[in-house]
């Protein structure tokens, strides 16, 4: 089975996505850089922290009094940390690396953050901040919101100054109430790994590293099957790595299901280009 088999079994034959083994099918994008990667290793080193973790709280120990616990545990003992120094190295995504560098940007973090606390007993969910990745605890008296870049308990008031910077730099307007913009809602495994996936996509993108983009875009194209911008992205990579079959068929693809798209005239003329290059006499 290939690695991209093995994914597709885990994302794509579930029967909703709350279902998508989160940190299993996280762990298993860093088997196209790391072909030999043990992921039963890997997720055997994530449950002995759980168990060192979890003999140390009480049984009676109450939500907040196992989110400190964890905080503690992960951002001073185990000493995770963002990666200020080199915030685009795609190691960053991939959770082995992080594991054994303590480094990673917010949503890296907050899927091992995440999968330590659901194993002590923390129902954490990870929230699809503008920006930057979140994580958030439901109690009694309301939800906490905490930023797994930094360990830091987020306030009302922060997560609007927060939001506020993000819309100001891009010109838009600010929504007024925090429960109608959908970016604040929970994100589910399916979500999370798309975020992922589009982090490295645009970090191989930058480099031009297309064969590397290339796996991730068979990634994204197995988690959003009905996405038909995610088979054009596939067949503009497969155009630039010289396969003008797979190229053609992606993004005939598009077309047929958007053919009236802003870029659609500029994907029929890409489409005539690799068929005139295609149909040239080879020397």
């Amino acid at each position: 089975m290939t690695p991209l088999d093995y994914f597709s079994t885990l994302v794509a034959t579930v029967e909703d996505d709350e279902s998508i083994p989160l940190t299993e099918a996280a762990l298993a994008l860093a088997q196209d850089v790391y072909p030999r990667l043990d992921l039963a290793a890997v997720q055997s080193d994530l449950d002995r922290m759980a168990a060192t973790l979890s003999a140390r709280i009480a049984p009676d120990a109450s939500p907040v009094q196992r989110l400190r616990a964890l905080n503690a545990f992960f951002f001073k003992e185990l000493g995770f940390a963002g990666n200020r120094n080199d915030y685009y190295d795609p190691d960053n995504s991939y959770l082995n690396r992080v594991l054994e560098r303590r480094l990673g940007i917010p949503i890296s973090l907050a899927v091992v953050y995440m999968e330590i606390g659901q194993q002590v007993g923390l129902p954490l969910r990870g929230i699809s901040f503008p920006g930057h990745f979140l994580v958030k605890l439901k109690i009694r008296t309301g939800d906490i919101f905490l930023d797994p870049y930094t360990g830091q308990s987020l306030s009302r008031d922060q997560l609007e100054e927060r939001l506020g910077q993000f819309f100001d730099a891009r010109g838009m307007e600010v929504p007024t109430d925090l429960a109608l913009i959908p970016s604040i809602q929970e994100s589910s495994p399916r979500d999370i790994l798309v975020r992922m996936l589009r982090n490295l996509k645009g970090i191989y993108h930058d480099r031009k590293e297309f064969e590397r983009l290339l796996a991730v875009q068979n990634r994204l194209v197995v988690l959003l099957p009905g996405a038909a911008t995610e088979r054009r992205d596939r067949g503009l990579v497969y155009a630039q790595l010289d396969c003008p079959r797979a190229a053609l068929e992606d993004l005939a693809h598009f077309l047929a299901e958007d053919p009236d798209a802003p870029e659609a005239e500029e994907i029929r003329r890409t489409i005539a280009v690799l068929r005139d290059a295609g149909s040239r006499p080879q020397s």
